[in-house]
Parts: structure tokens; C-alpha cells; sequence
């Protein structure tokens, strides 16, 4: 799949639900109903803390992309390194994000085809990114930043394509959208850890769907 394609489909979707911390039995059954609810960006998180968990986390990726070939798009999240990068690619990962701003991931994402999204916080730090060929900054954490420092921030950077993350729910996700930013990464408010320990998907296909629709009314 071209790059040129995920970033068509992340300026559509808008949202990327962030998967983080989710046993790798449960997979499937969580991608699915976030599929159901019309999502169709998934991000699998990377745990620097714990090696085991980081291969869990690869192996996720390989089987979503297995499972839901042509019906959503996975990416990998919390990545810090070119390595981790490569390994996430190779696992299917076709965007890479990141909760800091490294050249070197970045430049890895463009040589092998992925599309790059790093995160910032400071005008410096969004500017550095983009020139560095960042195509989609992540800034963070947006709820504690607020709408007025991105409309702020927005004002003389209105060219860079900002996702909102950290914070973002069913009640501000339209004040990020009037400011500027033209998507968002969605974590627990959206991929609810105690639905999916209760089995409770059906409820969190609803939570997509809610989601889905407040984009579009």
C-alpha cells in the first residue's frame, strides 16, 4: 500500500483509536468491534518498559494486518527508534507514531514507504518535525494544551497537519476540529480497558460508532 494512501485515509478517518495494554487474546476481538463502529485506523502500541510485551505488540500488528487486510489500516505507536521503526513495518505497520520528534525515525519511515507521525509540543518542535518530512505531527497532550494554545500555534503554522492527542473525547472533539487540527489519536476514552476485560464489545462498537458519528454531524 503507498503512503500516499494511509495519509488520504487519515485526513477522511480522522481518528486513530489507540490500542495500549491490550493482551494479545483479546486483539482481534477489540480491532473487530472498533472495525464494526467504523473505525479504520488502529494504533498498536510499543511498551519500552518490557521487551516481551514490545515483541507482543509486533506480533499484534502482523495479525491485524493478516486479519483485516484492506479494511483498516494498522500503525505502531510509541516508537522511539529507527530499529523499532523497521520492525514495525515489517510487521505491517503502515504509519509510525511516535510521543517525541527523532530525524532518525522519521527518516527511516520515508526510506521504507511509512507514513511518519512524531510527536510535538512547541512551535520549534512542530516546525523541526515537518522539515525533517514528518507528513502528520502529533501534538501532545492536547487536552492539557487546550484549544486556544492550538489555535495559537495553528495561526502561523495553519500549513502543518496536526493530529490532537492526549485528552480528546466526545465533548471537545469538535473544538479541536474548529481550531485547526485535521485528526486525532483517541486512547481510553475510546478503547475502554474495562469493556474489553468484560468481554463488553458490543458496547465498545457503540463507543466507536459515537465517536464516528460526532465527526460527522
Amino acid at each position: 500500500m503507498q503512503a500516499n494512501e494511509v495519509r488520504e485515509a487519515i485526513l477522511e478517518h480522522k481518528l486513530i483509536a489507540i490500542v495500549r495494554g491490550i493482551e494479545s487474546g483479546k486483539i482481534i476481538k477489540t480491532v473487530n468491534a472498533l472495525l464494526r463502529g467504523g473505525i479504520r485506523l488502529v494504533e498498536i502500541t510499543l511498551d519500552q518498559s518490557d521487551e516481551r510485551k514490545m515483541q507482543e505488540a509486533f506480533e499484534s500488528i502482523r495479525c491485524i494486518r493478516n486479519e483485516f487486510a484492506g479494511k483498516l489500516f494498522p500503525g505502531a505507536g510509541t516508537v522511539l527508534t529507527p530499529a523499532q521503526a523497521s520492525l514495525a513495518i515489517e510487521a505491517g505497520a503502515q504509519y509510525i507514531v511516535s510521543p517525541d520528534m527523532n530525524p532518525g525515525v522519521i527518516r527511516r519511515c520515508k526510506e521504507l514507504g511509512a507514513v511518519s507521525i512524531p510527536g510535538a509540543l512547541t512551535p520549534t518542535e512542530i516546525a523541526g518535525a515537518v522539515a525533517a518530512g514528518a507528513d502528520f505531527v502529533k501534538l501532545f497532550p492536547a487536552g492539557s494544551l487546550g484549544c486556544e494554545y492550538i489555535k495559537a500555534v495553528m495561526a502561523p503554522l495553519s500549513q502543518v497537519r496536526l493530529l490532537a492527542v492526549g485528552g480528546v473525547n466526545l465533548n471537545n472533539l469538535k473544538d479541536f476540529l474548529r481550531v485547526g487540527v485535521v485528526g486525532f489519536g483517541i486512547g481510553g476514552n475510546l478503547v475502554d480497558k474495562k469493556l474489553i476485560s468484560c468481554g463488553k464489545f458490543d458496547e465498545l462498537e457503540a463507543l466507536s460508532r459515537a465517536f464516528v458519528q460526532a465527526l460527522k454531524s
